[in-house]
């Protein structure tokens, strides 16, 4: 294996790619939204997206986190801890509003990956939870969080966005879960596992048409909207219209995860095309 595919492959298994996907989506949210997110946020989210991601990853069991004896996992453990440290750090410049949302969240992860119920059952282990779980935190950090750090009122706009986040990330782990349905147990009853691929993918169009549509119930949409998330709407409908159970190595763990730096470009490239106009 060349240094560079280790490398590549590094940046995907320690999740570094998935926070920079949560990066991305808290910046489009500030850009949507015209707010102004403290740069300690940004770093907050990016740096405890990476080691939230590689503990739930990695440690569905506390006990398993923490004795690990692959070295590649090793190394992505000490990786994780260094990258809490620096999250850590970042909680002294973050308001108290912010704190308390992030202990909102930090519990409900706690409760998705931690063995808390009895005979060491977590609510991941809740048929058809799973999905709902992590796209509702998506949906608070990267809408939610950011606006309590500076508004005080959540507004008809804010309401919409986080309804259309928690769409958007529900859309991206269809991929997911129909090709994880060769490996899930039956018991945890994944939207595959219930309707099978085909159905997945139908249900999968229907949020895709939902999450296009409700754009327009906006108060303040303008063109550059319209016109990222009508480039949006296709390439998540190419997306699922693409996804097979035998997906190729990276199609998911890269360009799938891919998809909110590419909102997130969209989103940048259309603003200065229309301030240069």
């Amino acid at each position: 294996m060349t240094i560079v595919k280790k490398i590549f492959n590094f940046y995907l298994d320690a999740s570094i790619h998935v926070a920079l996907g949560v990066f991305c989506l808290v910046h489009v949210t500030a850009l949507t939204l015209n707010i102004t997110v403290p740069q300690e946020l940004y770093f907050f989210i990016f740096f405890g997206a990476i080691s939230c991601y590689n503990f739930v990853k990695y440690g569905v069991e506390a006990e398993k986190y923490i004795l690990v004896a692959n070295t590649y996992q090793k190394i992505i453990q000490f990786f994780s801890f260094g990258c809490l440290l620096v999250a850590g750090y970042q909680l002294f410049f973050l308001t108290e509003r912010v704190f308390v949302g992030l202990l909102v969240l930090a519990a409900i992860t706690g409760l998705y990956a931690l063995p808390v119920l009895p005979k060491n059952k977590n609510f991941r282990s809740f048929s058809g939870l799973k999905i709902l779980i992590v796209a509702a935190v998506w949906a608070g950090t990267t809408v939610i969080l950011p606006v309590i750090s500076q508004l005080d009122v959540i507004s008809w706009n804010v309401k919409i966005e986080t309804v259309q986040r928690f769409l958007f990330v529900l859309i991206l782990l269809v991929p997911f879960e129909i090709r994880d349905l060769k490996y899930d147990s039956a018991s945890l009853k994944t939207l595959p596992q219930r309707v099978g691929v085909k159905g997945a993918k139908r249900i999968g169009y229907c949020w895709t048409v939902l999450f296009y549509a409700i754009t327009f119930l906006k108060t303040d949409l303008d063109i550059t909207h319209i016109m990222v998330k009508t480039i949006l709407f296709v390439v998540l409908m190419l997306m699922i219209f693409k996804t097979e159970l035998n997906q190729k190595k990276y199609f998911s763990s890269f360009w799938v995860e891919a998809i909110p730096l590419l909102w997130w470009v969209l989103f940048v490239i259309s603003i200065k095309y229309s301030i240069l106009h």
